[in-house]
Parts: C-alpha cells; structure tokens; sequence
C-alpha cells in the first residue's frame, strides 16, 4: 500500500514539473514571435502573461513542495544525528511520511534506540565493574604497555600513595626512564615478565616490614598485550602467624627438650649406682623433681594460653574486690620478698577498687605472673611496689589502675614491642640468681587482661627498673 502510495505521488510531481516547464518554454519560444509580427495584439500579450504567472507558480509550487517534503525532514535528520553525537540519545525524529525520508526516520528511531540501550548497558555494566572493585579488600592497579597506570581502586591508590613516599634504590642510573615507568619498584620485574609475554605471574614481594602476594595478569587487544592489571593481597599478618606457629614448635619443643634430657640423664646416673651416699641420691631425685616440676609449669602454662586464645578462658566472672584481691596477694609474696632480700610494697590510692566483672582467680594469676618477673629482675636490697587507684575515664567511664614497679635491671628498648610474645626471656645473664621461666607468663597476663576488656602497658628504662600498667574497666559495656 505504501509503494502504491509512494508511486502515485512521484507520477503526479512528475506531470506538474513537465507542465511547467512546457508552459516556460512556449513563453520563452512566442516572446521572439510577438515582439516581431504581433506587438501590438494585446491578446498574445496576455496569453504570454498568463502563461508565464501559471509557470512561476507551478514551480514557485514545485520549490515549496520539495522544501516540505525533502529539505526539512532532512534538516531535522542532520540536526537529531547532531544531538546524538553530542551524547543525547533520547534524540527521536517526528517524521510521519510514507516515503523514502519517512522510512530513514523511522530506521534513525530504531538506531538510537538500539544506541541508547547499548550505551546504558555498558555504564550499568561499567558501575557494577567499579562497585566490585570498590568493594574488594584486595588492591588492584591496571598499567598499560609503558607502564603508566590507567585504573586502580580505593586500596590499590593507597598503596601507590604509601608507595611513592618510600626512596627506592634504582639499579638503573636513567633517572629519565625511572621517572616516566610509574609502575612501582617491587613490581617492575614481575610487570616486565608479563609484558614480555610470559602469561600469568605470581610473587610475593616485601616492603619495609610488609609482605604483599601479587598476581598479575596480561590484558590482551586483538591477541596483542595492551598492558597488565596486578592484584595484591597484604599477606604480612598470615607470615607472621605461620612464622609465630613455626617458632612455637620449635620453641615448645626446645622447653620440653631440656628438662626431659636432665630428668634421663640423672635417672640414668641413679640406675649406674653413680651416687654414693644417700645425700648424692636425694640430691639427683631433687633435681628430677624440680625438672618435672619445670615442665609440669610449661604444659599447664601452655594449656591456658591455647584455651585462652581459642576463645575459652573459662573464666567466673563476678563481681571482684580488687583492694581485697591485692591485699591476699602482697601477704603471700611478703614471705618471698624477705627471702630474697627485697622490699615489697603495696599502696592504694583509692577507698574503693572494685570491678562489677570479672575473674579473681585469673587476675591473681595475673599478679603473680608480674610479681615473679619483677622478683626474678630485681637485686637484693631494691624495691617492688604495688600500687592500685580509681581513675575516670571518658564519656563517665570508670577503671581500676594496677602498677607492679620494680627497681630491678630493666629491659633494653629494643626488646620492648616483644615481650609479650610467646616464649620471650631475657638475658639470663641479668636473671637474679634463678632459673628463667618458660616466656610464657606475659603471655598468659596479655589473654587474661584482654578478656577482661583491659589493657596491659610496660614503661622499662634500662638499669632502672619497669613499671606495668593493667587498666580494668570497672563496668565494662558494650
């Protein structure tokens, strides 16, 4: 119907344009004849007029109907192509005809509605993209093939940022060449295997006292490497974990292979009949006992530190009188104190040291554990001090303040971030005439405070003594 539509319309323009144009050519071919044989016949000269007008007006006509029906629509075609090119591609055109510049309309529409829905699935699939990055943990930076970084998310541009404040060693001396490759120092090995086609490449790489697990990965473009992208995972607590387990087994091993080797050794000596009197056996049984005594300590240290951690202190909170507690506490270490030479003291500054919960029994083991250590540091004749207050905290928080200060041999600075690890001694050589502990005992204090929802401090200055800070919440909410 459309076709026959279209056809008629043509045959029609195609009559009127003919009409005008044999009309115009009479004209043009009489006006000689006129001037000549019949000037002065007024009727040839209005027949002239008349055809002349209607031939103006049929092409006048001719002119308007092009202008409606070719011109403007194609206008309208030119300027909504414009829109779209500009990003608007909402851009519709309104064209109703039936013809030619209808149908390429009506294709237009489609096109920009296919365009529009495109261009909407690639930014909606271009957001979920960047929530994704956005949202992982792990740093991901995208470099091209010179290096240059061209996407990272939120945590791969803090550690280009934290990277680019360290002053790294160039092997290479082309200050130029070092400055214009932005691919960071510990990755340009790995970014040049990868580059050079090697696939994907995995490493670890250390900086300062962190450790990363990188991957990275070639991006390809027409079976041409057009860059790489690098995922990196911050991996220094799970190496610091595997080398803490490690040194665990090789520290527990150590501890029990000691006194287990003194224990068979002197019960040894009692089977050979090396002991001669019954003083020299009771001496080797005594030393067998203080050795099974050793590590009967070590196992029961170890078994409450492992419960401790694993989230199973096994602990009877109430309500606890910390005066009272400290009171029991420096009467039973008063005794040990005159043995050893030194002074013990207790001082509290507050009339009630109380907590709503807790475990008294962890907490005297707590004390117990800090008063050995300063008893064991400290020289004959020195001072260790107890002292106990009630401080106010922020947001009407109150805690119980704890000081176990010695005068004792200190500990030297550098060793102080670690003595709360597992299996941490000192130098024996600053021991008092004692045999070290297991290196468990801080330990165990650090678990047993923390499941209080406390903290434990040390201030140390070396040969003049240390001071531990426990600070107990006396109401602990959550």
């Amino acid at each position: 119907m459309n076709f026959w539509k279209t056809l008629v319309g043509k045959i029609w323009l195609t009559i009127i344009c003919l009409v005008a144009v044999v009309l115009i050519t009479l004209g043009l071919f009489l006006l000689p004849y006129i001037d000549t044989n019949f000037a002065n016949s007024g009727d040839i000269k209005r027949l002239f007029t008349y055809t002349s007008i209607i031939g103006f007006s049929m092409t006048t006509f001719f002119g308007l109907f092009l202008l409606s029906r070719i011109t403007q629509p194609m206008q309208k075609l030119i300027h909504a192509a414009d829109a779209i090119r500009k990003g608007e591609y909402g851009t519709r055109l309104s064209v109703v005809t039936s013809d030619e510049i209808g149908a390429l309309a009506t294709t237009f529409n489609h096109m920009a509605a296919e365009l529009e829905d495109n261009i909407r699935n690639l930014n909606q699939e271009k957001e979920h993209l960047a929530s994704v990055l956005r949202s992982m943990s792990d740093a991901v930076i995208t470099f091209d093939n010179s290096g240059k970084v061209i996407l990272t998310n939120p945590p791969g541009h803090r550690v280009l940022e934290m990277w680019r404040t360290i002053d790294w060693d160039y092997e290479s001396t082309d200050d130029q060449g070092a400055q214009s490759l932005e691919v960071p120092e510990p990755l340009h090995e790995l970014f040049n295997m990868t580059i050079n086609g090697n696939g994907d490449s995995s490493t670890s790489v250390h900086v300062k006292q962190d450790v990363w697990s990188v991957i990275m990965t070639p991006l390809y473009s027409d079976n041409d490497i057009r860059g790489a992208v690098a995922v990196m995972r911050d991996v220094t607590e799970e190496v610091r974990l595997e080398k803490m387990r490690t040194d665990f087994v090789a520290n527990v091993s150590h501890e029990i292979r000691t006194p287990l080797s003194m224990m068979q050794g002197y019960s040894e000596a009692l089977l050979d009949g090396m002991a001669t009197s019954p003083e020299e056996s009771r001496e080797l049984i005594q030393v067998i006992h203080d050795e099974s005594l050793r590590m009967g300590r070590l196992v029961k240290d170890l078994l409450v530190l492992a419960r401790m951690e694993a989230g199973h202190p096994d602990m009877d909170m109430g309500f606890v009188d910390i005066h009272e507690l400290l009171e029991r506490v420096y009467r039973k270490f008063s005794v040990r104190s005159k043995d050893c030479g030194l002074h013990l003291h207790y001082e509290a500054r507050s009339d009630r040291l109380v907590i709503q919960t807790g475990d008294e029994d962890k907490l005297e083991q707590v004390m117990t554990n800090l008063l050995d250590n300063a008893f064991r540091y400290t020289q004959t004749g020195k001072n260790v001090y107890i002292i106990a207050e009630h401080i106010q905290g922020e947001q009407q928080a109150s805690f119980v303040l704890i000081q176990v200060k010695d005068e004792g041999v200190g500990i030297p600075k550098e060793d102080v971030p670690f003595i709360f690890e597992r299996f941490y001694k000192a130098d024996k050589a600053r021991v008092r005439g004692e045999s070290a502990g297991t290196g468990l005992g801080l330990a165990i204090v650090t678990s047993i405070v923390e499941a209080h929802h406390g903290s434990v401090k040390v201030a140390s200055e070396l040969g003049q003594g240390t001071i531990f800070t426990i600070k107990l919440p006396v109401e602990y909410r959550k």
